[in-house]
């Protein structure tokens, strides 16, 4: 389930009506039909959408929240929940796999908070619906809404990404090895890890790195490895930065295995490519695996590696091997030492406008255990790092977070 909230800075006498926001959802459904259909199981355990035109959910509310509480992180991890009253995770109770909720808040600003089920789409399928469906809102002639093109042409064909017919290999047996998927591989529990995470009060936390700091970050990589300067991204070196920081913050046993998993786009990555506006999912999860001692103790350039060389590994075989582990064998990832990092910075969602303005705060309805890597306003450049922690780990998490020592 991805669920998100836009806030505005709107002037509510100039803004689009609601009603107009309804009209554009009802048209931007016609290309994104399955967001307007029903989710069911299959007999033989997968997922299948019932497209009967049952449409989308929209509603209109009011908050005594303001906009100014968004930009930083809440007191509680569900204090935003209302901003999404209707919880996407129900769809096989019959919940619309897309709910839009505009809310009005005290300081007349307004937000809108958007839930979608990710048994249909990724993060970019949503975010290229969220783009047509603002701009559709925008429209302000009828004339201009019959010319209306959705850039791009959204496109559904979820069987590109079927398994092939089972045929066992020496190819096929290597990629399937558990040591080539270690993002499915269960690992011994040393510390109550699980227990941790689901009896101790966690505490969202949000840490802005602006430009400078991201830069520091990067020096202090290379100087503890032989990472190259032209070929490691900012994620690689932002992701094993929060990765080590909650490492070190949980003080955990020094043998317990860690994980890092993170989407990696394959719409590129498999042959042939996928068709431009894909929106379904199209993602593997890359994973970083390694030992407390080994992330805590031998410096960020050691981290960066391992993240950049589980990129590395992902390529249309692997791809491939990942389909057939899901659809056939219902692989899923463990929770065991376990630490899901998303990066949302790099979807546009901080463009969308639906007429109101562009938004200055891009956000998950209810901050988790799970990292976010958002957008921030009027700062290009930067990236905002939330995420919840356990109540005894949160100030030293925080703290280390702060500091770019290696």
């Amino acid at each position: 389930m991805g669920s998100l909230v836009h806030v505005k800075e709107a002037v509510i006498t100039h803004a689009p009506p609601v009603s107009r926001l309804k009209s554009a959802l009802a048209k931007a459904l016609v290309p994104y039909y399955p967001l307007a259909g029903r989710v069911r199981a299959k007999p033989d355990g997968g997922l299948e959408v019932v497209c009967r035109g049952q449409g989308a959910l929209f509603i209109e509310a009011v908050s005594d929240h303001e906009a100014n509480e968004l930009e930083r992180a809440p007191r509680f991890v569900t204090q935003w929940k209302k901003l999404l009253s209707v919880d996407v995770a129900d769809v096989l109770k019959g919940t619309p796999p897309l709910i839009v909720q505009m809310t009005w808040l005290k300081d007349g600003n307004a937000a809108l908070g958007v839930g979608f089920n990710h048994c249909l789409c990724d993060g970019i399928g949503s975010a290229e619906f969220l783009n047509s469906f603002a701009e559709l809102a925008s429209v302000t002639s009828q004339t201009k809404l019959a010319e209306f093109k959705f850039k791009p042409n959204p496109v559904w064909d979820r069987h590109l990404l079927n398994p092939p017919p089972f045929q066992p290999s020496r190819n096929c047996n290597n990629y399937n090895s558990p040591s080539h998927h270690p993002e499915f591989n269960r690992v011994p529990d040393l510390c109550g890890f699980l227990s941790r995470f689901s009896n101790e009060r966690l505490v969202p936390t949000s840490f802005i790195f602006n430009k400078a700091s991201l830069e520091e970050l990067k020096k202090v990589a290379f100087s503890t490895s032989r990472l190259s300067e032209s070929s490691n991204t900012t994620f690689e070196f932002l992701s094993a930065h929060i990765w080590r920081s909650w490492a070190r913050a949980l003080n955990l046993p020094s043998n317990q295995t860690l994980k890092l998993l993170f989407s990696i786009n394959v719409r590129d990555r498999v042959k042939p490519s996928l068709p431009s506006g894909f929106y379904g999912n199209a993602f593997v999860l890359g994973c970083a695996q390694t030992s407390v001692k080994d992330l805590t103790e031998r410096g960020l350039g050691y981290a960066t590696m391992l993240v950049k060389k589980a990129k590395e590994r992902v390529d249309s075989e692997f791809v491939k091997s990942v389909v057939e582990s899901v659809s056939r064998g219902r692989a899923t990832p463990d929770s065991v030492g376990v630490l899901i990092l998303s990066q949302w910075s790099r979807l546009g969602l901080d463009k969308v406008d639906f007429g109101y303005a562009k938004p200055v705060h891009v956000g998950p309805i209810c901050c988790d255990r799970y990292c976010l890597l958002l957008p921030v306003f009027n700062q290009t450049d930067a990236v905002k790092a939330m995420v919840a922690v356990p109540t005894s780990a949160a100030q030293r998490y925080e703290h280390l977070l702060r500091s770019f020592c290696s």
